[in-house]
């Protein structure tokens, strides 16, 4: 006879729950990351929730998106520091959210952002800080929140953090050291962005065809490498060429099909 081997139905239910967190994380990894989302092609608004969904439905590998911090704290998502033609570091969120975006929806908060992108697992979620106008004190409570917020919505797996002001980098990698982050000013060697423990350079395009010993640097360092924003063919095949970790651009379109002509 043989041995029947009984699972308790609470280890049953770990085990089924394991599995679907990882299948969640299947990430897409074509290196194609859309320019505050897939817009372009069907006239989103940027920054959108219709971008981002656009982004997931091209399967690309991340969808990038742009957090300011409003007057009462919110956190909202939007590309410019001025909404409507009101600027959002002196701005209440209940001001911003009365314009609606061109498509009917309202200006996103951060929370709502991150829970249209958790619904899928196929497109990572490039989590731009912006710089405050106001002060840089802004910009790192902007900053903190965020990490915060994106620990309380488990949402640490979809995450990748960038922005302009290093500092703002710095804050995060002290608050949460295994965070992936991105410094996009171009203005740092790649040796300087390791010792700081941030984990990759993303520079517009020009600046590592300006140096490009900093390529093999950042690779030797074991850095990511993403170029923005990309939107033309030659550029976007010579950035292939290189073996970039990702590509941002305006057209996921095109760079998705140069980068399967690229695979084959």
């Amino acid at each position: 006879m043989k041995n029947t081997v009984f699972i308790p139905l609470f280890l049953i239910a770990i085990m089924k729950n394991v599995m679907a967190q990882q299948q969640v994380h299947q990430f897409a990894r074509n290196k194609v990351v859309a320019h505050r989302g897939a817009w372009k092609l069907n006239n989103l608004p940027e920054n959108s929730i219709a971008s981002l969904q656009e982004a997931v439905k091209l399967g690309c590998t991340g969808s990038e998106f742009d957090v300011h911090i409003t007057s009462d704290d919110s956190l909202v998502v939007n590309h410019d520091a001025e909404y409507a033609g009101m600027p959002i570091g002196i701005s209440t969120y209940s001001q911003l959210a009365a314009v609606k975006l061109p498509n009917g929806e309202t200006i996103s908060t951060l929370q709502q952002y991150l829970a249209a992108g958790l619904k899928q697992g196929i497109t990572k979620l490039v989590l731009e800080i912006k710089p405050s106008k106001v002060s840089g004190e802004r910009a790192l409570l902007s900053a903190e929140k965020s990490v915060a917020l994106v620990k309380a919505m488990n949402a640490d797996a979809w995450m990748i953090y960038i922005s302009f002001d290093y500092e703002v980098l710095k804050k995060i990698h002290q608050l949460h050291p295994q965070a992936e982050t991105q410094y996009l000013n171009g203005d740092k060697a790649p040796e300087l962005l390791k010792a700081d423990g941030i984990s990759g350079a993303d520079y517009h395009y020009s600046v590592f065809q300006k140096h490009p010993e900093w390529i093999d640097e950042a690779k030797k360092l074991g850095l990511v490498l993403n170029a923005w924003t990309v939107n033309d063919a030659p550029t976007m095949a010579w950035l292939l060429d290189k073996n970039f970790d990702a590509i941002t651009t305006n057209e996921p379109e095109l760079l998705l099909q140069l980068v399967k002509k690229h695979v084959k």
